[in-house]
C-alpha cells in the first residue's frame, strides 16, 4: 500500500469513527513528524496535509526551516524544557500540545512578554493517572486552566490534551478519555476549542470519546 492509499484508508476509519459520535464533528490530524524526513513531509503535502507535529525542538528547528517554503502549521507535541522555550517561540508553532502546569505556563508566558509574542497552547491532562507521563491531574485541570487564563496574558488557551492509558484494556483507554473530554466540555464556554486525544494505536477509540484533534504518527510514516 502506498503513501496516498494509507492515508485515505485513515480518513476512511476517522469519518467512520467521527459519524458515529456526531456528524458535524470535525477531526483534525497531525501528522507526528518525529519519524519522517523533510522530503517525506513535502510528500504528504503534496496529498492536501497541512498539520505536522513534532516532539523535540531541534528536529522541529531543522524541519521548519527546511521546508520554510511551504505554507505547513507546525505544532509541538512533545515536552518541553526549560531551557528550551525561547527555541520554541522563536519558530512560532500553531499550537503548542503539552502545557503541562501552571509553573511552565508562567515561564512560557514571561519569555513571551519580553519577546512581545503569544503562543497558543492546550493544557496537558494525565487523565490516566499515570507517574511517567507528564501533565495536571483531572481533580485540577479546571482551575489551573483557569488560574492560567486569568493570571498568563500572553498564552491563549485553546483547548486540552491527553495521552490515552498506556496498557491493553480498552476499557481503562477508554475511560481515560472519557475523563479529559468531560473537562474538556466544562471548558468550551471558556473558549476551548480543540481536545487533542488519540495516536496511532487508539485514534477510533478517542474519536468516539469526544476527540476533534488526533496525532497520527506511526501509521502515516510506515
Amino acid at each position: 500500500m502506498n503513501f496516498t492509499e494509507r492515508y485515505d484508508e485513515i480518513l476512511t476509519k476517522i469519518e467512520k469513527a467521527r459519524l458515529s459520535v456526531n456528524q458535524h464533528q470535525i477531526v483534525k490530524i497531525v501528522a507526528a513528524s518525529k519519524s519522517a524526513d523533510a522530503a517525506m513531509i513535502e510528500a504528504m503535502y503534496s496529498t492536501g496535509h497541512r498539520a505536522f507535529g513534532e516532539n523535540k525542538i531541534q528536529d522541529m528547528s531543522e524541519k521548519v526551516h527546511a521546508l520554510e517554503h511551504l505554507p505547513l502549521e507546525w505544532h509541538f507535541i512533545g515536552r518541553l524544557q526549560t531551557n528550551k522555550i525561547n527555541q520554541l517561540i522563536d519558530l512560532n508553532p500553531f499550537l503548542m500540545h503539552s502545557l503541562s502546569s501552571f509553573e511552565l505556563a508562567q515561564e512560557i508566558d514571561k519569555r513571551l512578554q519580553i519577546k512581545g509574542k503569544t503562543l497558543n497552547v492546550l493544557l496537558q491532562v494525565n487523565s490516566a493517572y499515570e507517574a511517567q507521563k507528564a501533565g495536571v491531574l483531572p481533580g485540577i485541570a479546571v482551575d489551573t486552566y483557569m488560574a492560567i487564563a486569568a493570571t498568563c496574558k500572553n498564552l491563549n488557551l485553546k483547548g486540552v490534551m491527553s495521552i490515552g492509558a498506556h496498557t491493553e484494556e480498552t476499557t481503562i483507554i477508554q475511560k481515560s478519555f472519557e475523563t479529559t473530554y468531560k473537562i474538556y466540555e466544562s471548558l468550551t464556554s471558556k473558549g476551548a476549542k480543540y481536545c487533542s486525544m488519540g495516536m496511532s494505536g487508539d485514534y477510533e477509540l478517542a474519536i468516539a470519546c469526544g476527540s476533534n484533534m488526533v496525532r497520527l504518527g506511526s501509521i502515516l510514516f510506515k
